[in-house]
């Protein structure tokens, strides 16, 4: 026995004294740590940490006083400079199908134990196992061979902090991630049905296809699909980066108040985003895309959507904060959400079932679009569209919240 303590003794002291002698026997925290020199994502402007005053910059023409005036701090972040765009969406699109095709002809990784596509196989279109990705018999429109989009699904997955918060961890954590699966292709249909006796066809037929709108706004995806593709994007850009630099943040959309924050560019209590009261510049010329008077769509170049970086930015960089397409935000909508919110990083959410009450699943959009009066344009104003409805008015873009004190300190 005295044998035994002596021989754990001994090999005690030896490890303490090796490891004393590594670590030089100060405290100097864990070795092997990553080195993290930042990032800035490609297609994306930073929005420096700040505060600045939210709410009405002038009258409430609709006296339903929704947005009262608060002052708040935002953490820095990245915002996209332009709203997503028709092909970068269709990149998203073209995944998710080519991950189907993939899946119907078994191509499999083979050195894991899970099932995971290997994307190194080309995929043979002309094959007729793929036949199925097709509309067949009497789905098929004068001879074309088009896909069945209807197939184009994706799940993707979030985590219930708040709920997991105010759990203290006497729950699995199964418990609070979510999952949910969404058509990803658009609704092109959205184009016919937005608008009664309107001929608004050809927009359905060539809006998310057609190379002359590639550079223009996707819409017709609902607030769940623009979720879907935040995820996405963290999936495919975490892999470009590899192991040694792990984005630990996810790409997003913006709470409201982060949006309302970049659109105002620095420029606190302007009522629009390139800071001056007024829709027309010295020459006469309108400043964004929406419905100018009685409804002169073309009068400022567009008579729909225009160019996702048309005008000019803000002083953040920023293009086509106001008009264009109203974009979705992560925010749940109530009229005084803001007399509840912190004054730190504010954030107003509610995940709402397919079974809630359709008030639930209201999602605040900011920043009017092209068919709306210059009243929705303004950096204050604030809408609403319920998350599981599509428009031919509405897209998004996306954040990622900066890690670290500032960019300028890199």
């Amino acid at each position: 026995m005295k044998n035994v303590l002596k021989i754990s003794l001994a090999l005690l002291v030896v490890a303490m004294m090796s490891c004393g002698k590594r670590e030089s026997g100060e405290l100097i925290g864990a070795s092997d740590r990553p080195v993290w020199k930042g990032f800035n994502p490609y297609g994306m402007v930073y929005v420096p940490s700040g505060t600045v005053l939210v709410g009405p910059s002038d009258q409430d023409v609709s006296a339903t006083f929704v947005q009262r005036p608060k002052q708040i701090s935002i953490q820095g972040f990245y915002m996209d400079d332009t709203e997503i765009t028709n092909n970068e969406y269709r990149q998203f699109v073209y995944w998710v199908r080519d991950s189907i095709a993939h899946t119907i002809l078994g191509h499999f990784r083979d050195d894991t134990d899970e099932e995971r596509i290997d994307w190194d196989y080309d995929i043979d279109w002309e094959d007729e196992t793929l036949e199925e990705m097709y509309f067949q018999g009497d789905d098929r429109f004068a001879g074309r061979k088009e896909y069945n989009t209807e197939m184009f699904k994706y799940t993707y997955s979030w985590f219930d902090w708040q709920r997991a918060a105010g759990d203290r961890g006497n729950s699995p954590r199964t418990q609070f991630i979510k999952k949910k699966t969404v058509k990803v292709y658009p609704d092109t249909l959205v184009w016919v049905r937005d608008f009664a006796y309107s001929y608004n066809e050809p927009m359905a037929r060539n809006y998310f296809w057609h190379p002359a709108y590639d550079d223009y706004p996707v819409v017709g995806v609902d607030w769940h699909m623009a979720n879907a593709f935040c995820f996405w994007r963290t999936m495919l850009y975490n892999q470009y980066l590899g192991k040694d630099q792990v984005n630990t943040e996810n790409f997003r959309l913006p709470s409201e108040f982060e949006w309302e924050y970049a659109a105002r560019g620095g420029h606190e209590l302007a009522p629009y985003p390139w800071g001056g009261p007024y829709i027309r510049n010295a020459k006469g010329c309108l400043l964004a895309n929406f419905k100018p008077g009685r409804g002169n769509y073309p009068e400022d170049g567009g008579m729909y959507t225009v160019k996702a970086d048309a005008y000019f930015p803000n002083d953040y960089g920023l293009y086509n904060m106001a008009g264009n397409v109203s974009e979705w935000t992560l925010t749940a909508y109530s009229e005084n959400a803001i007399s509840r919110v912190h004054d730190q990083n504010p954030d107003y959410r509610y995940d709402a079932e397919d079974s809630d009450d359709p008030s639930n699943k209201r999602k605040v959009i900011r920043g009017g679009s092209w068919k709306d009066v210059h009243f929705f344009l303004q950096n204050s104003t604030r809408n609403y569209e319920y998350q599981d409805t599509t428009k031919s008015y509405i897209g998004f873009r996306c954040v990622l919240t900066f890690l670290g004190r500032s960019i300028n300190d890199f």
